[in-house]
């Protein structure tokens, strides 16, 4: 069942277009990746969704309804700009916040309790915000932004700001949410954070949806037969016995105490190279190299545009 549906959405501000067109289905339960470069469109989307603006054509239902405002109440939404008031104590201001999201004081203290000694921040509490690093401050902001046990949460560039170790615990956190039934988006224009969390994925280019999906559908449709192998044994009789069943793309390298070479499977199937290779070597180890989702996006908009795969790269990071 999908909690959000968005049909035909089109948004233009002046004369530059933010949206054209776009439609996505995201399911109840699922974590959803808006995916694309700065500018691509996301953002706009968000807002329409949070109904912060409103689209020019087209329609958002939630939850089989039509788009309308007792939804925010069930919308948590993390934004890439922190919204927190410098001056303010961390304490008094997460309480404001989640009084704002309809819970009573009370009620707010003790799930603040909760999440402040589950993140370990208990010492945070009168600090004011302009004492904490920009990751600090975005943790006490998820804090805030779940605090309500929305139904759908919207994260922005979660991530940044933070450090490895708590990048991963905001990780942990977003998949247990899931795993309860919340409904995530995740926005960001680094497609390879998103492997590991994303159940679906929009790539999002110059305001098109150009190509959605489950994220192990979208891989498969895009393999490329290319696998690592790691084997034992003599190079130069590796090379020789793999000649006629598959394409050696890059030169065996020493690992280790092993042989490192990448494959592209042509004619012939996997079991039909490893028995031409089997009794010149022993095999160590075979993995399937799934390309990643930037990868994916590069060779989608190469084929829509016609761009080189740098000119592309370039404008992903301008």
């Amino acid at each position: 069942m999908s909690l959000l549906q968005v049909n035909n959405v089109s948004k233009r501000y002046a004369g530059h277009v933010a949206l054209d067109d776009v439609s996505l289905t995201i399911k109840e339960g699922e974590i959803f990746g808006l995916l694309g470069p700065n500018g691509a469109g996301k953002t706009s989307l968000i807002r329409i969704i949070n109904q912060i603006t409103g689209p020019d054509t087209g329609t958002v239902y939630f939850n089989g309804e039509l788009l309308n405002p007792k939804h925010i109440e069930q919308i948590g939404y993390l934004p890439e700009e922190r919204g927190l008031y410098k001056k303010m104590e961390v304490g008094e201001q997460a309480l404001y916040l989640a009084q704002l999201k309809g819970l009573s004081r009370s009620e707010a203290r003790a799930k603040l309790k909760y999440w402040f000694e589950k993140f370990e921040i208990q010492s945070w509490w009168n600090k004011k915000v302009e004492e904490l690093s920009k990751g600090m401050a975005q943790k006490v902001q998820f804090i805030v932004t779940v605090l309500h046990q929305p139904k759908l949460l919207i994260l922005d560039e979660p991530f940044s700001g933070f450090d490895p170790i708590n990048a991963n615990l905001l990780k942990n956190e977003i998949l247990e949410m899931r795993n309860k039934g919340t409904t995530v988006i995740f926005s960001t224009h680094n497609m390879g954070s998103v492997e590991e969390l994303c159940d679906s994925i929009a790539l999002i280019n110059k305001s098109k949806k150009i190509l959605d999906g489950p994220v192990n559908e979208i891989r498969d449709q895009y393999r490329e037969n290319l696998y690592e192998l790691v084997f034992k044994g003599n190079n130069l009789s590796f090379t020789n016995a793999l000649w006629s069943t598959a394409e050696l793309i890059d030169k065996p390298e020493l690992k280790g105490s092993y042989m490192c070479a990448k494959i592209k499977l042509t004619t012939h199937k996997l079991n039909d190279v490893l028995m031409s290779i089997i009794p010149f070597v022993e095999i160590v180890s075979i993995k399937e190299l799934l390309p990643g989702m930037n990868d994916i996006f590069i060779k989608v908009v190469s084929e829509k545009t016609g761009l080189r795969p740098e000119e592309i790269n370039a404008n992903m990071t301008e």
